[in-house]
């Protein structure tokens, strides 16, 4: 499930269906969440398939997730070459992502936002990406 503001989008995938969608829905719902289903293929997680990287800026992977149900978002596509790079983790106003995709975070500087890499190659042996392994708390 991605958060950018009061939404929440969550990947319909053979793990999520709709009857638990609308459960996200009724429980969000009345807390002022929308929740949105967002088809993904190619990979086992939407956040393996797009991340927010600003107040309404998602980067993503547009072959494993349907961009049109991201409509409303500013979209920064990851390179060709690197299709994992779309797992990467706002923190504050920096973006976390891993090491291995230089290309995506060229992309990513070259907008203007400020990029810090880690090495997480071995949890990305197992599709895990920099949101797998994080928690972030608001004081």
């Amino acid at each position: 499930m991605l958060r950018v503001g009061r939404t929440l989008y969550v990947g319909r995938t053979a793990r999520t269906n709709g009857v638990g969608i609308a459960q996200l829905q009724g429980l969000a719902g009345p807390h002022g969440y929308a929740v949105r289903p967002v088809a993904v293929s190619g990979c086992l997680h939407l956040k393996s398939a797009c991340t927010a990287v600003g107040d309404d800026a998602v980067l993503v992977n547009p072959e494993w997730v349907d961009t049109a149900e991201l409509s409303g978002l500013r979209l920064h596509g990851v390179h060709p070459d690197e299709p994992g790079a779309a797992n990467a983790l706002r923190v504050g106003r920096t973006v976390v992502c891993a090491a291995a995709f230089p290309r995506t975070r060229q992309r990513l500087e070259e907008r203007g936002f400020t990029v810090v890499t880690v090495d997480n190659s071995e949890l990305a042996k197992a599709e895990g990406g920099v949101t797998c392994c994080s928690l972030l708390f608001e004081s």
